[in-house]
C-alpha cells in the first residue's frame, strides 16, 4: 500500500505540472481514480490519502465489492457502458453516471429517479467499434432538447475516450472536438452547473489538459498494471 500512496503523490504532482505547462491552475484539474478490477481495500487506502472520486466500469463489480455503507465523502461514478435494463441498480449503487450515451438510457434513468442525479453525456470522438457514446454532436444536441426537460437528471458536462491507438494529432483532435461540443452546449442550452469536461486517461492526460479537460480518469498510472 506504500507504493499506492507514492503513485498517488506522483500523479498529483504530474497533474499539477501538466496544468502549469498548459497555462492553467493545478486546482482546475480534478482526479478520478479508476478503480475497476481493484480491491475495495485499495480504494480505502486512496481515500485515506484524500482521494474522494472513484470511477468504475461495471454495475456487477461494484455490487460485489463495495459495501452499501461506505465512508462519508467517498463518491462512486459509473464510467463504463450502461445497459438500460441495469439503470435502476446503477442509480442505487452510484453517485453519478458519467457515460450516458443515448436518449433511451437517459429516459430510463429519469424514470427511476426521485431526487436530483448528476450525469455526463458521452460523445464518441474516435471511430473505434469498442467505443460507446452519442455518435455525433447533432444526435447529442437533439437528445439534450429532451433531457433538459427532465425533473431529476442534472447534465453536469461531457465525457469522451480518446483514440487508444491514435497518434498525438488524432488524440488532440478528439479532445478538441469534445471541448467544442462542450462550449456549444453551454451556449445553446446553458444547463445549470454544467462544469465538467471529462477526458484524458493514463496515457493521454497531458494532451487532454492542454485541450481543456478538468477531470482526468487515471487507473494504470495510479494502481499499476494487473499482474
Amino acid at each position: 500500500m506504500i507504493e499506492l500512496r507514492e503513485h498517488y503523490q506522483e500523479i498529483q504532482e504530474a497533474l499539477a505540472d501538466a496544468a502549469i505547462q498548459a497555462g492553467r491552475k493545478p486546482s482546475d484539474i480534478r482526479l478520478m481514480a479508476v478503480s475497476k478490477t481493484r480491491s475495495y481495500q485499495e480504494m480505502l487506502e486512496l481515500f485515506s490519502c484524500g482521494q474522494l472520486l472513484f470511477g468504475e466500469n461495471r454495475v456487477q463489480e461494484v455490487e460485489d465489492k463495495v459495501p452499501q455503507i461506505r465512508p462519508e465523502g467517498m463518491r462512486l461514478h459509473l464510467i463504463g457502458h450502461l445497459q438500460s435494463n441495469k439503470a435502476k441498480k446503477a442509480i442505487e449503487l452510484f453517485d453519478g453516471i458519467d457515460s450516458v450515451d443515448s436518449l433511451k438510457l437517459a429516459n430510463k434513468l429519469e424514470g427511476h429517479l426521485s431526487k436530483p442525479f448528476p450525469i455526463l453525456l458521452e460523445l464518441k470522438t474516435a471511430e473505434e467499434d469498442s467505443k460507446s457514446g452519442f455518435p455525433s454532436e447533432d444526435v447529442l444536441f437533439s437528445a439534450l432538447d429532451t433531457i433538459m426537460q427532465s425533473t431529476y437528471l442534472q447534465v453536469r458536462g461531457l465525457m469522451t475516450i480518446g483514440p487508444l491507438d491514435g497518434d498525438e494529432k488524432m488524440v488532440r483532435a478528439a479532445f478538441s472536438r469534445l471541448r467544442n461540443a462542450f462550449d456549444a452546449v453551454k451556449t445553446r442550452f446553458d444547463p445549470p452547473q454544467f462544469d465538467t469536461l471529462s477526458m484524458g486517461m493514463s496515457g493521454d492526460y497531458r494532451l487532454a489538459i492542454e485541450e481543456g479537460s478538468n477531470l482526468v480518469r487515471i487507473g494504470t498510472k495510479l494502481f499499476g498494471k494487473r499482474g
